[in-house]
């Protein structure tokens, strides 16, 4: 069987090469669906993952709208990364995201449904606030080689940062220096929530999918699952964030050693639109 490489349709800079991985891109096994309660609208919606050709990556299928997971079709959101095109909206998409890149899972069909039929946007469910739902349906479908339409498996390429790379606002910075291995540092500092209740998010937010935390008592939800699970949690999104970079069934996470102070998530997109422009700018 062949073995083509996607790397002469990665584009590269002084800043990102794409190499090989030594991995051949994958697929799920099968197909699996889960469905619960979302974080700010409060709804019930329906995901239904399901295996794709190899080259494809990872997209979403919303009312026979297709929205690939890539941060061409990012935008700007409070408290979540929010895909959209020609009018349709997936919000919340980082954790599912995250537990695909981190998983393994290059390609697949991402259906999603709402309960409302005539909504023209949809929000992935939060579940326990965490990607523990997700990691444990797709170790438990399984993986397989995902093969193109022509029957050959393709090679997976990865994106190395071979000079620094930073993003910044404030006080407030990313950046991202050569390294042999992935590795992200990440600190944090949360403003109080009332700011988000006020806004009209976190409607479907409880003790149950979030961390709670007060001045006077400290956690109200305790035991934490780490001792420094708040930043696990910002880490967390930030891989789904990353995955974005993804092109063609590669992975998304740049071989990087990453330092993240106060980011959020439109620091983060911020941070791979930087990427991909370098890679335009002087290819």
């Amino acid at each position: 069987m062949l073995i083509p490489t996607a790397v002469n349709a990665l584009k590269s800079s002084r800043s990102i090469s794409w190499s090989p991985t030594g991995r051949l891109q994958q697929t799920l096994a099968g197909c699996l669906e889960l469905s619960g309660i979302s974080l700010h609208s409060g709804k019930v919606s329906k995901v239904k993952l399901c295996p794709e050709f190899a080259g494809r990556g990872r997209y979403f299928d919303f009312k026979s709208n297709f929205i690939p997971a890539s941060i061409d079709y990012a935008e700007e959101s409070p408290l979540c990364t929010t895909l959209c095109k020609d009018g349709f909206k997936i919000r919340t998409v980082e954790h599912l995201l995250s537990a695909m890149e981190a998983m393994g899972v290059d390609n697949c069909r991402i259906e999603i449904a709402n309960e409302d039929d005539e909504d023209s946007e949809v929000e992935v469910p939060i579940f326990d606030g965490s990607a523990g739902k997700w990691v444990d349906a797709i170790g438990e479908i399984g993986l397989k080689l995902a093969i193109d339409q022509c029957g050959n498996c393709c090679e997976k390429m990865a994106p190395y940062v071979n000079q620094p790379v930073h993003v910044w606002r404030n006080d407030c910075y990313l950046v991202a220096f050569p390294a042999s291995a992935v590795r992200i540092t990440y600190g944090i500092d949360f403003p109080q929530v009332e700011q988000m209740q006020n806004m009209g998010l976190i409607k479907g937010g409880s003790i149950e999918n979030a961390l709670v935390c007060s001045v006077s008592k400290g956690w109200i939800n305790p035991p934490l699952r780490f001792h420094d699970e708040p930043c696990r949690h910002k880490v967390l999104d930030f891989i789904g964030d990353l995955s974005l970079f993804a092109q063609l069934g590669s992975q998304g996470i740049p071989v990087a050693h990453i330092v993240a102070y106060k980011g959020g998530h439109a620091m983060h997109t911020n941070f791979v639109r930087h990427l991909s422009e370098n890679i335009r700018v002087e290819k």
